[in-house]
């Protein structure tokens, strides 16, 4: 049986098709390609059941993923994170079934490990020998690691205010990294000017075809963790926007092939009040967004001025009757500190602009009391060592502890 039943590259904007055998970037007419699958010969060879003795990685599903010879594959064992019960957190907001998909526990702590290792085994599959993408730290990490694993060059260019241990990964790696004062936009003008002097494989955001095809493996592992059954709401950390794409593909993949029936689930895009011009534009009812000037928020994953498939991710939403919401870095930092405190997760900004949606979004009556919600946590809190500001009590080495509080129930 073939290892994928990838069929052809098209483009969601104009139709043009590609083949899959050799390097590609953006679409003739500008937009991003995506990936099409002979899913109806994936139905006939393909069962849930077949899944049941296979690795606990992403590639346990690679029927649907786009490298042709498993030799190509290049992994760090990513994928299949746990799909948490919050009963504590869900009672403080009056909610039955929320669930948390926690990608902090994945290779980097980022969900980022997802789109690396598809579309680094992708890169190496049609010739790649260098790689050259803008990060806000942790995707450029993630595809430096990767890269080195898979034996590829990579140049990395991330604002001099991403965290400092991201750089310090794309450092460790062997990578080219490069430090701009300004933002991510900033850093992709570089790289896009980078890949067109030194004839660079741009891997930056939906410029490759195959990051999305890693990140829809989450939308795969949720539908399975569920018994393929596919929850009410699902909210999603919202910067460039493909994880929210890859979900809402994978769902629409495993509807096609007959694994999951029904609606969709309604979902989510949140972002920071700092750049929320995904927010922007679904308020104004538009199918694309402005650029958000002087963008800033602590979550720097989110801080993303102008995503290239914006239009991908506003018609995700709209045709899930979804919506998308934006949160302030106060209530991220509160919350981050009420999920440690009531479920012992330490999430990262960007998983707490997440919850405080929620919060928000049931309050509003948007989300039901027995609806089952599934929250993504996109990384581990400890990539963020300076998000938390706590000033505990200096004792002397003859001291004693004379009271100690009980701050699980404060």
């Amino acid at each position: 049986m073939k290892y994928s039943f990838i069929s052809n590259l098209y483009c969601p904007k104009c139709g043009n098709t590609f083949n899959t055998k050799e390097q590609h970037q953006l679409c003739t007419c500008g937009a991003p390609l995506l990936v099409n699958y002979d899913l109806e010969g994936v139905k006939k060879n393909l069962s849930p059941e077949d899944l049941k003795e296979r690795t606990n990685t992403l590639w346990r599903y690679h029927e649907l993923l786009p490298v042709e010879d498993e030799d190509n594959m290049v992994s760090l064992g990513e994928g299949m994170t746990p799909l948490v019960s919050l009963p504590q957190l869900g009672k403080d907001m009056s909610m039955k079934n929320l669930l948390m998909k926690d990608e902090g526990l994945i290779p980097t702590g980022t969900f980022k490990a997802r789109g690396a290792a598809v579309g680094v085994s992708k890169a190496k599959e049609v010739g790649v020998k260098e790689l050259a993408m803008p990060t806000n730290g942790n995707a450029g990490a993630a595809w430096a690691l990767y890269a080195s694993r898979a034996g590829l060059q990579s140049t990395v260019v991330m604002p001099d205010d991403a965290p400092k241990i991201t750089r310090n990964e794309v450092a460790s790696s062997g990578a080219n990294l490069y430090l701009v004062n300004g933002l991510i936009s900033d850093a992709g003008k570089i790289v896009g000017k980078a890949v067109k002097d030194h004839d660079l494989y741009d891997a930056s955001t939906l410029k490759e075809p195959y990051r999305i095809e890693g990140k829809k493996t989450m939308g795969l592992e949720i539908a399975e963790q569920l018994n393929w059954k596919m929850p009410d709401v699902i909210l999603y950390p919202t910067g460039g926007g493909v994880g929210l794409i890859g979900i809402y593909k994978a769902l629409n993949e495993l509807k096609e092939i007959g694994w999951v029936v029904g609606k969709l689930p309604r979902l989510v895009a949140v972002q920071a009040t700092g750049c929320a011009p995904i927010v922007k534009a679904w308020e104004e009812g538009k199918s694309d967004s402005e650029f958000w000037n002087e963008s800033e928020t602590l979550a720097f994953g989110i801080n993303v001025p102008k995503a290239l498939g914006d239009f991908l991710v506003l018609d995700a939403i709209y045709k899930t009757d979804g919506c998308a919401i934006a949160i302030d870095d106060e209530s991220m930092v509160q919350e981050q500190e009420k999920v440690a405190r009531l479920e012992g997760s330490f999430v990262c900004p960007e998983g707490a602009a997440a919850f405080v949606a929620t919060r928000r979004l049931r309050e509003q009556g948007w989300i039901q009391e027995e609806e089952t919600v599934v929250v993504l946590n996109t990384g581990a809190g400890i990539k963020y060592p300076d998000t938390v500001q706590v000033n505990p009590e200096m004792l002397e080495k003859d001291d004693v502890i004379r009271r100690v509080e009980n701050v699980i129930n404060k």
